[in-house]
């Protein structure tokens, strides 16, 4: 039977063989769900996957990319040098 390690700091290590036996991955959340079996307490513990996050990365069409070139940037003082000057 698998045995959880709960460290000082109350983090639990499951054993690889309860992770691919519940189909978890990290950063996914375990719900801890109170129960009674044969008239004893119990917990049961039901994987629940991380929401979908719609919002990563959503900003990404509307920056601007910059050439970071060395010339890029050469020419980028020079102007900036020239508009300073008027």
């Amino acid at each position: 039977m698998p045995t959880l390690t709960l460290t000082s700091k109350r983090q639990a290590t499951f054993p690889a063989s309860l992770c691919e036996e519940l189909n978890l991955n990290p950063r996914d959340l375990i719900e801890v769900e109170p129960a009674e079996l044969s008239g004893e307490r119990v917990r049961v513990l039901r994987p629940r996957k991380t929401p979908k996050r719609p919002w990563l990365g959503c900003l990404k069409q509307k920056t601007i990319v910059y050439e970071s070139s060395m010339a890029a940037i050469r020419t980028s003082i020079v102007a900036g040098r020239t508009k300073d000057e008027t």
